[in-house]
């Protein structure tokens, strides 16, 4: 249990690394709120750490599923 406790809490860290690395980049105020947008902005948050190391992600383009009739 001290296991799964451990993971849990460095997931959290590592989000809330990604999140503070998006607040840097000025994501949460000049991302256009479409697919590539927000793709973006959730790409680096799961990113973490890694932003401070050279990973610049972004998604240039996506397409949303159109909902059936």
């Amino acid at each position: 249990m001290r296991i799964g406790g451990l993971l849990v809490t460095i997931a959290l860290i590592w989000l809330i690394v990604g999140a503070i690395a998006a607040g840097q980049r000025g994501l949460y105020t000049d991302t256009p709120p479409d697919c590539p947008g927000v793709s973006t902005l959730v790409v680096t948050i799961i990113a973490g750490p890694l932003n401070y190391f050279g990973v610049n992600p972004e998604v240039a383009e996506c397409q949303l599923p159109e909902p059936s009739q």
